[in-house]
């Protein structure tokens, strides 16, 4: 009985001491929450769209039963981040853009990778870019002293009949020459970051047109010391024009060697006699009203045509249209085949973009393979 007493106290203590809420007290709870709902319901039109699509009402309100606002992001996700398109994988259409999107993305990574692939050839050796120069020169040399003291053929200004050819042609190799190792060289950064490889390629075709240009000054000097034959016209502004054409069909090589050589190591190896054996096959010693003259040519004229679709051809009959005249020596320079370097150009665009989807389509699997 005692116990139950005390309890029975106790609990009416407790009772007593939990305070009561007044009616008062629900009414100024219920004023502020209308006051509240009041401002935001005003200051809703001045928040950003943004803001605003992401907030829901709902009736919930204890007091009033009024609305409250709440932000449906803070809840639940109602909208899955978007996929990331896996490289390697696409249409061919989607490669191809994936390819233009790196390149042009990663413009500032190109130029100093080109302006790091100049310094490093420059310090290689001990002369340098001026490789570039003396190079041609030697090539040239050698070839005169074959062709008009061995062969005695006759050529007027032979010099620079051929040095109109082995400068495009050098400018070709040596970009195609470093691109089959442009890829392989890069093994550790490519196994340790994470970025488009296909500028690395694009870098070592840009880097090369450096050395173009220092090739043209002993072109330049050659032009100059057969001034009195009318072989320096205002036509040779077009040199440029020639070599944009070229440029797109060297990147195009250049991009398809490089992602090859990865699979292939032997490439190099091949790429070197193919472009020797090119080099004769193309009208860089001879040109090819040349081989009208020759009785397999006689035989076939058919030969001759196919010999005008070789990309070194056009590339050579253009340059020597500018810089050197007619085929025979006697004309002064002229315009050049401007049809040909239009088909060329177009042929080195789709060459480009299906180099740049092969590039694309295997990208991927160069860190595993290397």
């Amino acid at each position: 009985m005692r116990m139950t007493r005390r309890s029975s106290t106790a609990s009416a203590a407790t009772t007593s001491a939990v305070p009561s809420v007044e009616p008062s007290s629900t009414t100024m709870h219920s004023s502020a929450a209308t006051l509240l709902e009041r401002t935001l319901s005003s200051a809703r039109p001045m928040l950003p769209a943004a803001f605003h699509a992401g907030m829901t009402t709902e009736t919930s309100g204890r007091s009033t039963g009024g609305s409250m606002l709440r932000f449906s992001a803070m809840l639940q996700s109602q909208s899955r981040a978007p996929r990331r398109a896996v490289p390697g994988l696409g249409t061919p259409i989607a490669l191809l853009r994936h390819a233009i999107d790196d390149v042009v993305s990663r413009r500032r990574l190109i130029g100093y990778l080109v302006q790091a692939e100049s310094k490093k050839r420059g310090s290689n050796t001990l002369l340098g870019n001026l490789w570039w120069v003396l190079d041609p020169l030697l090539q040239m040399t050698v070839y005169v002293v074959f062709i008009t003291i061995v062969a005695q053929r006759k050529t007027p200004d032979y010099p620079l009949f051929i040095f109109a050819a082995i400068l495009p042609f050098k400018w070709y190799t040596s970009t195609v020459n470093d691109a089959t190792q442009t890829v392989v060289r890069q093994e550790r950064l490519i196994k340790q970051i994470a970025f488009p490889k296909i500028v690395l390629p694009v870098a070592t075709a840009t880097a090369d047109v450096v050395g173009f240009l220092w090739g043209m000054i002993p072109l330049l000097g050659i032009m100059l010391l057969y001034q009195d034959h009318g072989r320096l016209t205002p036509l040779v502004l077009l040199v440029p024009v020639i070599a944009v054409v070229q440029y797109v069909f060297t990147l195009a090589s250049a991009v398809l060697v490089s992602a090859a050589n990865v699979f292939f190591r032997d490439l190099g190896n091949v790429i070197s006699h193919v472009l020797r054996l090119w080099w004769f096959l193309s009208p860089g010693l001879y040109s090819i009203q040349n081989l009208k003259d020759v009785e397999l040519f006689k035989e076939h004229p058919n030969l001759i045509s196919i010999a005008h679709l070789n990309p070194l051809a056009i590339l050579f009959e253009s340059y020597r249209a500018v810089i050197y005249g007619a085929a025979d020596g006697v004309g002064p320079p002229h315009l050049p085949d401007f049809g040909g370097l239009a088909a060329l150009l177009l042929f080195s665009l789709v060459f480009l973009a299906l180099a740049a989807m092969f590039f694309k389509r295997v990208e991927p699997t160069f860190a595993k393979v290397l």
